[in-house]
């Protein structure tokens, strides 16, 4: 008898154990899959906070480059020497000089052909949840690989115009109904018209 009660203790420590273990390792799992998801949310917010300083960068190289230019005889671009020459009184073009949220530092700059900065873009080589519908101002990031992929530069190539598939810019030339341009010539064709 006293031996039954030994061995029925035991017993129960050896489940309370067990149960104890399970009950860590679920803990761990759920743990794991909170954390993997609290990074996705990050990250998430973070390419957000990427997209909105960046697209407020460019638009300040924009308007500091037409600012300064109007009334130059030199065509061309100009661009500031620094990010806090756009934070600059007495007509700013950016708030403040912003940090890279990716890279959590300093951007890399694009430099100017004729000095100066041009563009910035992030030194983060992770890939972005976001491959498609962006912003007419970076449009042409679709299908970038990575965060350092996506450039935030004036001129934007995003800002070239949008050409329709099959047409030839400054080709469009106005037509009557029931004519066409002939081929090799650029006068119109009248065509005949059928009635039903």
């Amino acid at each position: 008898m006293v031996i039954s009660r030994q061995h029925h203790r035991m017993n129960e420590r050896g489940v309370t154990y067990l149960m104890l273990m399970f009950a860590i390792v679920i803990i761990g799992i759920a743990t794991t899959a909170v954390a993997k998801q609290w990074k996705v949310i990050v990250q998430r917010e973070l390419e957000a906070d990427l997209l909105a300083k960046g697209i407020e960068i460019q638009s300040a190289l924009a308007l500091y480059s037409a600012t300064i230019k109007a009334g130059r005889v030199i065509p061309g671009e100009v661009y500031p020497q620094t990010l806090a020459d756009l934070t600059r009184l007495p007509k700013p073009f950016l708030r403040k000089v912003y940090l890279d949220p990716m890279g959590h530092g300093e951007w890399e700059y694009l430099r100017a052909p004729t000095g100066g900065i041009m563009g910035v873009r992030s030194k983060s080589l992770a890939k972005p949840f976001r491959q498609h519908d962006f912003p007419l101002a970076v449009r042409h990031f679709e299908g970038r690989a990575t965060y350092h992929d996506w450039v935030f530069q004036h001129p934007s190539p995003s800002s070239a115009p949008i050409v329709q598939q099959g047409t030839v810019p400054g080709s469009v030339a106005p037509s009557m109904p029931g004519s066409s341009i002939a081929p090799g010539g650029s006068a119109p064709v009248v065509q005949p018209t059928v009635n039903p």
